[in-house]
């Protein structure tokens, strides 16, 4: 559970007449046309978490992209304050997304740390020196370091703290996927999700096969309903997922009409 998440949810609380309660679907969770609209971060952050796709071909702890909160939350300024002031509470991390486009992801810092777990009891078994250099960065880097990078005399002297040093340290770190060299700086590296490669080729695809299913249809325009119940061919994430994050990203747009909501492409 995420102790620390539920503790900021209990100061944030929806305004007095802003949001009612939706209806569930069968599978408990709301549906996309009914948690389009949030007036608190933390909320929904915590729903976009539960709804993450949990499938054998996802194997990457949830995690919520800062244009999936833009699509559900109005005030982005708001929003960019409160993420915030959520990382220097360590109850959550920024990452950048290497997929060539402005993709921010956000985790919280209990999941963060679910794949450390992961890794150091992976790699206990070749010997207790590398699940120690786990613990450093954990206690000494994380702990300190906020950013979304860091530079890498910077790494070593804070991974310091837990004793000394070596160049097998670093690349054990990045090996297993917690950090990944810069390509315009290779002395710099960005802090990075475990295991999310084939997660990030799937949203890519998913990206263009969402926008070509909306360029075939007349007036570029489906049902929000319909849509949802939709699978995806070439992404193990979702549709819901999908759509939150190109509304948010602005490629996408909703109406309400008397049939319902309409999800409709930007015009250019």
């Amino acid at each position: 559970m995420m102790a620390d998440s539920s503790g900021l949810a209990g100061r944030k609380r929806f305004r007095d007449g802003e949001d009612e309660p939706a209806e569930e679907n069968s599978d408990g969770t709301l549906s996309l046309g009914d948690s389009l609209t949030f007036c608190d971060t933390v909320m929904a952050l915590r729903m976009m978490r539960a709804q993450f796709p949990k499938t054998n071909k996802v194997s990457v702890e949830p995690f919520i992209l800062r244009s999936q909160l833009y699509s559900c939350i109005k005030n982005r300024t708001q929003v960019d304050r409160d993420l915030e002031a959520l990382k220097k509470e360590k109850t959550l991390r920024l990452f950048k997304l290497n997929t060539g486009q402005d993709d921010h992801a956000i985790m919280f810092m209990d999941d963060y740390n679910k794949q450390i777990g992961a890794a150091a009891e992976r790699l206990g078994k070749k010997g207790p020196d590398q699940v120690q250099v786990l613990e450093w960065f954990k206690l000494y880097v994380l702990g300190t370091k906020l950013d979304l990078s860091i530079e890498h005399n910077e790494l070593c002297s804070l991974l310091s703290a837990g004793g000394k040093v070596r160049d097998e340290h670093v690349s054990l770190l990045v090996n297993a996927g917690f950090l990944t060299r810069q390509l315009v700086d290779p002395d710099m590296y960005w802090f990075s999700i475990p295991n999310v490669g084939s997660v990030l080729k799937g949203l890519s695809q998913g990206r263009k096969e969402v926008m070509g299913m909306l360029k075939r249809r007349a007036h570029g325009e489906m049902m929000m309903g319909v849509m949802e119940k939709k699978r995806l061919r070439f992404s193990p994430l979702d549709m819901r997922f999908h759509l939150r994050d190109l509304i948010g990203s602005g490629h996408l747009h909703t109406a309400q009409t008397p049939l319902g909501l309409v999800v409709r492409l930007a015009k250019d």
